[in-house]
């Protein structure tokens, strides 16, 4: 059998070989493109899907357990003071690594947060404003990427 392809292929011509090569390149690339790319990038965007829906899972399982504790104590929740590091340490904990922060004062601070998931972040806002703080101003912008952008200014229930 390989000798039968052996001979025809030293009986193509040069050119004929060389055109025959880029095309099992080409087939090659193609295939490698089929089999190996595409199934790689669906199972990503996959992944990148389901953990949005975990990350939105989270937050409100994370909301309803905030609200039976509420419910068991029978008083409304306040934030902790300094605001600044409570809304820093629960931002962290719902994802927002790239969260800015600045103090204005014990019970009131800023966030600002460049690129966030919709659904997570209005998650979390809502279990802020479960856990004690009242939202003063929040301005959002959509991004490209189909993100938010966020700026806002929190402070504790029952201040000015």
């Amino acid at each position: 059998m390989t000798e039968i392809l052996i001979l025809w292929w030293r009986e193509r011509t040069r050119r004929e070989q060389r055109l025959m090569l880029v095309m099992f390149a080409l087939l090659a690339l193609v295939f490698g493109w089929l089999l190996v790319v595409r199934p790689l990038s669906d199972a990503l965007d996959e992944a990148q899907r389901r953990h949005g829906a975990a990350v939105v899972a989270l937050a409100e399982a994370r909301s309803r357990a905030d609200a039976v504790q509420r419910l068991q104590t029978g008083r409304a929740a306040t934030a902790p003071v300094p605001v600044d590091g409570f809304l820093s340490r629960t931002s962290a904990e719902a994802g927002f690594t790239n969260a800015r922060i600045v103090a204005q004062g014990p019970a009131r601070a800023t966030l600002a947060v460049d690129a966030v998931r919709t659904q997570a972040f209005f998650a979390w806002l809502r279990q802020m404003e479960r856990r004690g703080l009242v939202v003063e101003t929040l301005r959002a912008r959509v991004n490209g990427d189909r993100t938010l952008s966020v700026e806002g200014v929190f402070r504790a229930r029952g201040t000015r």
